[in-house]
């Protein structure tokens, strides 16, 4: 997020309180009504479908492997490497991570990874913040002189976040992430009811109001010190600003949030694999532990397989958004369409998935008339239009038949 060095990138943070509050009076009760172990099994109890339920995992488990996993792992190994010089190359710095990660959740489970991330959320705040005040102390807490492009809210349509977009994809992106991501929903669906699952929702939704303090201030600090430092923003700052009885203090939280973020991650995936697929299409009396651990050993390998592919991104937090559109506003769509239509024909489902994917490739990849999270709306609406349309088209057809 310090990345890109603008106070632009604090919308996704904005965004991502708006996204929360539709989990917490949308999602949540649903869920809970509905008894969902996970995400999409909504979608199976909603379609009257495992088939529809299968196929939405499968996408967040691809997802997780090709997208996410190496994105933390990279991002966490640049910030070490940045902010201690290490001379070791990303890819081993990204299995030292892989390994803790995985041993949290093999080995810990939910539980562990809870109580983990309540004590790194903590020190990350008040590191985070203290991060952000010494930087400010180094410029004197004057931040004039930076570029006019870099001190705006309002990004034109070259820019990473176009003013527009606020108002068509960019809630969307965060309806999606923290609505009907695994990742995220698997706190709120572990705890006791819905009221101690708002509750921790809303206490999220304060974090991320104030997080531009720590993932946007420092990026701009960092432009006004160094220059155009990219990616490595963050860990050169870090480096240069904290006092060294300090530095092993705050390489230990930020370590702490990346294996938190990786085995999180790793958790939800084995999750999905074992109830959503192991369990409805190989063996229904699976033990879990060991099939569990299987699961999370190989996503752990297959995100360190993907590492060396986001070093070459221009900007991390951009590539990652961008790829997750070809599955996550067709996701989204399907979400709607099952919670808001009644018997909902699953082939009209099926079908509208494919083609909201189809459409956002077509866009990304081979032409693109407007800017990605544009692209994003224009996928969710696709999907949800041709949903309807189809499940119109085949009830009518069924009541001819019938008829006939």
């Amino acid at each position: 997020m310090n990345g890109p060095q603008m106070l632009l990138v604090a919308w996704w943070e904005l965004a991502a309180a708006f996204g929360l509050i539709i989990l917490a009076h949308v999602f949540i009760p649903i869920y809970y009504k509905t008894d969902c172990l996970t995400t999409s099994e909504l979608l199976e109890k909603k379609t009257k479908s495992k088939s529809v339920r299968a196929i939405v995992s499968v996408l967040f488990l691809l997802g997780y492997v090709f997208i996410l996993l190496p994105t933390i792992l990279y991002t966490g190994s640049l910030f070490m490497k940045t902010m201690f010089g290490i001379e070791l190359p990303i890819i081993v710095l990204s299995i030292l991570f892989a390994i803790a990660g995985a041993a949290y959740a093999i080995f810990g489970g939910l539980r562990a990874i809870a109580i983990s991330d309540t004590y790194n959320g903590i020190g990350l705040l008040v590191m985070g913040t203290l991060v952000t005040f010494l930087g400010l102390y180094a410029i004197d807490f004057d931040l004039s002189g930076l570029p006019t492009e870099r001190m705006t809210l309002i990004g034109d349509q070259d820019s990473y976040i176009p003013f527009d977009t606020v108002f068509t994809g960019l809630p969307l992106i965060c309806i999606f992430y923290f609505c009907t991501n695994m990742v995220i929903t698997q706190r709120a669906l572990a705890a006791k009811n819905v009221r101690e699952a708002q509750k921790g929702v809303y206490m999220a939704i304060g974090a991320k109001i104030f997080m531009p303090v720590i993932v946007v201030l420092p990026g701009l600090i960092s432009y006004k010190l160094y220059g155009d430092l990219g990616d490595s923003a963050y860990g050169t700052l870090v480096g240069n600003i904290l006092p060294s009885w300090l530095s092993g203090a705050f390489a230990a939280v930020m370590a702490g949030a990346v294996l938190s973020s990786f085995n999180s991650c790793i958790n939800s995936a084995a999750a999905l694999y074992v109830c959503d697929i192991h369990q409805n299409y190989i063996n229904k009396e699976v033990n879990v532990p060991k099939v569990g651990m299987i699961t999370s050993l190989i996503l752990a390998i297959s995100g360190i397989i993907m590492v060396p592919i986001f070093q070459n991104a221009d900007s991390v937090i951009n590539t990652l958004q961008q790829l997750n559109g070809l599955y996550s506003m067709p996701v989204l769509g399907v979400f709607i369409l099952a919670m808001t239509m009644k018997n909902i024909n699953p082939t009209a489902i099926k079908f509208a998935l494919l083609m909201g994917s189809v459409v956002y490739a077509v866009f990304t990849f081979i032409w693109t008339p407007l800017h990605y999270i544009h692209l994003m709306a224009i996928s969710f609406l696709t999907t949800v239009i041709i949903g309807v349309v189809l499940d119109r088209l085949l009830m009518t057809n069924e009541s001819l038949i019938t008829a006939n």
